[in-house]
């Protein structure tokens, strides 16, 4: 691996393949390094029915529609198979199996430390994505639990939950539609425990319009006005869960999603209807476990078969760039792409928000237009100081 290279791309999911295949569109070959042994490897780690929340058009690689015949809402398998296509292309030098261990300044540039070595760059995208690492609480009393215990990130099918008692944790998309995945498989008995109502929102609006459309709108308008909106959408369209324990939050959609970046729960209206009819039970927040059991908030205690963890992850930036004073208060970027978050750093993909992977083209394309400008710029500031000292010895 050579060690002087123009620009770095840290990660090879949708957001460092997007960022390769930008600067190759622009005429910079990128090396792009990933520390699994596949690209877009948080997706493999999916579940088999999951798909996109975000309609295709809104979900491509730059300048890389999906093939014709995609579905609206395209497969976990079929983003899958677009990435990989994608990174593949002639002009990616793409390196698996490689860790990013940490990033330092040198001198003008960068210096990446790796599991194979050092490599330096004028230009680093980090692209890892804001969901690299499984996140499951620290319970009181969790190491001592006798039944199952996993993270969302390693269920793939209801087969072997078959006529058990399943506890999932957590209301987010993954957690709510693992749970409407395990009452169509034919688990015995499940249940979802929340501990904040997740604002909802339908994948398909009225009259079948993908939901991100209408979010897409939403999210460029007011805020106050946004989340009336999504509000009133929501009455309509859902109606009132409160007594089956999803009322509707307080916060709006939108308010929530700017404070803390959280996304709405984007599901199917079958999701809806297995909780409306009892197939999906909620419960109170877990507090803690015990040998078979597990307490919940409001004093009751559950013993279930399994419990699955749909409990989110982290953005695992810390040890790569935590040093360089580039992060706020809860891990993510103070500064996302195309602006560099320092000289000739950006960070690409670590916005939630709708239609989401379209906005990561967005950012990838912004970044790789900046950084060929820096690099054109350099080189032409390395010719003058060239000339210049020609013209000191002659």
């Amino acid at each position: 691996m050579q060690t002087q290279r123009e620009a770095i791309v840290v990660g090879a999911g949708p957001a460092g393949i997007a960022s390769a295949l930008s600067l190759k569109d622009r005429g910079v070959t990128p090396l792009v390094l990933e520390q699994s042994d596949r690209v877009a490897s948080s997706w493999r780690s999916r579940y088999d029915r999951m798909k996109l929340n975000t309609w295709r058009s809104f979900s491509h690689l730059p300048g890389r529609q999906f093939p014709k015949g995609t579905p609206t809402f395209p497969t976990r398998d079929q983003v899958i198979e677009h990435i990989e296509k994608h990174a593949n292309e002639d002009g990616i030098d793409l390196r698996l199996g490689v860790m990013v261990q940490r990033i330092d300044r040198d001198g003008d540039g960068w210096i990446v430390r790796t599991s194979e070595g050092e490599v330096r760059a004028p230009e680093v995208v980090v692209a890892t994505g804001h969901e690299l690492r499984p996140f499951t609480p620290d319970w009181e009393g969790r190491d001592e639990f006798r039944g199952e215990l996993l993270h969302g990130d390693d269920y793939r099918n209801p087969e072997r939950f078959r006529d058990r008692d399943v506890l999932v944790v957590g209301s987010g998309c993954t957690g709510m539609e693992i749970a409407h995945d395990l009452a169509d498989g034919g688990t015995g008995k499940v249940r979802l425990a929340v501990r904040t109502p997740p604002n909802i929102m339908l994948r398909r609006g009225p009259g079948g319009i993908p939901g991100d459309l209408i979010a897409v709108t939403l999210w460029h308008s007011p805020t106050r006005f946004a989340d009336a909106f999504s509000r009133l959408g929501r009455k309509k369209t859902i109606g009132d869960l409160s007594e089956y324990g999803l009322p509707i939050p307080e916060e709006g959609i939108f308010t929530r999603a700017r404070r803390l970046g959280v996304a709405p729960s984007i599901l199917d209206e079958e999701v809806i209807d297995a909780v409306r009819d009892g197939r999906i039970e909620i419960v109170s927040a877990v507090e803690s476990f015990d040998r078979s059991g597990v307490h919940l908030a409001d004093g009751s205690r559950l013993e279930p078969d399994a419990v699955i963890c749909a409990t989110g992850h982290r953005r695992g930036l810390e040890p790569l760039v935590g040093h360089l004073d580039v992060l706020g208060d809860r891990g993510a970027p103070k500064v996302r792409a195309p602006e560099p978050a320092a000289e000739g750093l950006r960070f690409v993909g670590y916005l939630p928000r709708p239609a989401a992977l379209g906005h990561m083209a967005k950012e990838a394309r912004g970044a790789a237009k900046a950084i060929k400008r820096e690099l054109r710029r350099a080189r032409k500031a390395d010719r003058s100081e060239r000339a210049g000292l020609v013209a000191t010895r002659t």
